[in-house]
């Protein structure tokens, strides 16, 4: 799996070597990628945007509403588009989407591009929402040049761990942190024949992981952000963990953190037990 040395899941202290921690290829396509990616989702300013450029994170996604990336990006593109790993995409049907070709086009004319390197179909919760025409229709798209790789945002485990069995797609855009696991055991152990690339997102769990939950210890550690974004990136499974900063100290924190590498054993059950405090509470815990 591209640079990365190991397999196996997090219960084992993933085996990156912290040579290797902040680079990687995403999986079998052949782009290689810093292992963090970015989100202007919070919109945190053209120069955080250009710091992490200089620190070479280079997988962007782009939302279509997200005119700040995209006017930062385009104004790049015109020298140096290859450096960068683009990812954008439409949501799915039953969220009011109505064309893929429609999306793609728009996305390009943003970007001022001539091609997108990761097209995901996004907000899969079911398999009815991704059905065979429109798998038909990335793949179409895939040919005729316009995408490289074609993917999806999945919130159904299982079902991404099959389509990963089968080779249906060319990247997984998941949810993977320390307060759930589950795709150690429904997703990762499918992936390696195919190799797709595997992308993960929310690994505060909405900033849920940076709450004490109400049955940790008064005067318990709490987990930062950097501690969540080095959780995921120890699984040597993801490839690439998006964060999504709202300004620049926010940005140099993450890439500082990341920086130290894997965690080491005492870290790792850290965030395991903690991660487990913050599922038992459910979602909206206080």
């Amino acid at each position: 799996m591209g640079n990365l040395s190991g397999r196996g899941n997090s219960d084992s202290v993933g085996q990156v070597p912290t040579e290797d921690f902040l680079h990687t290829t995403l999986g079998s396509t052949a782009l290689e990628v810093h292992r963090l990616g970015l989100s202007a989702s919070y919109r945190p300013g053209k120069k955080t945007i250009h710091r992490a450029i200089d620190e070479g994170i280079n997988y962007f996604f782009a939302y279509g509403f997200d005119t700040q990336m995209t006017r930062t990006l385009r104004d790049i593109f015109r020298n140096e588009r290859e450096r960068f790993v683009i990812a954008t995409g439409p949501y799915n049907l039953l969220w009011g989407h109505t064309s893929l070709r429609r999306t793609l086009e728009k996305r390009l004319r943003q970007l001022r591009t001539d091609y997108i390197d990761v097209f995901l179909f996004l907000g899969v919760a079911k398999p009815k929402h991704l059905p065979e025409n429109v798998r038909e229709e990335l793949y179409r798209l895939r040919e005729e040049g316009k995408i490289k790789f074609v993917g999806m945002s999945c919130h159904d485990r299982k079902f991404a761990g099959e389509l990963a069995a089968d080779g249906a797609l060319d990247v997984f855009m998941i949810r993977y942190n320390a307060a759930h696991r589950g795709a150690e055991q429904d997703i990762f152990p499918y992936l390696e024949q195919h190799n797709p690339g595997v992308v993960s997102y929310t690994a505060t769990r909405w900033r849920y992981l940076l709450k004490r939950p109400r049955d940790w210890p008064k005067d318990g550690r709490i987990p930062t952000a950097g501690l969540c974004y080095r959780f995921v990136l120890s699984n040597p499974h993801v490839h690439v963990c998006m964060t999504a900063p709202s300004n620049l100290e926010q940005l140099e924190e993450n890439l500082a953190a990341v920086r130290r590498g894997p965690l080491d054993e005492e870290e790792m059950r850290f965030m395991q037990e903690f991660g487990n405090a913050v599922h038992r509470m459910g979602k909206w815990f206080m």
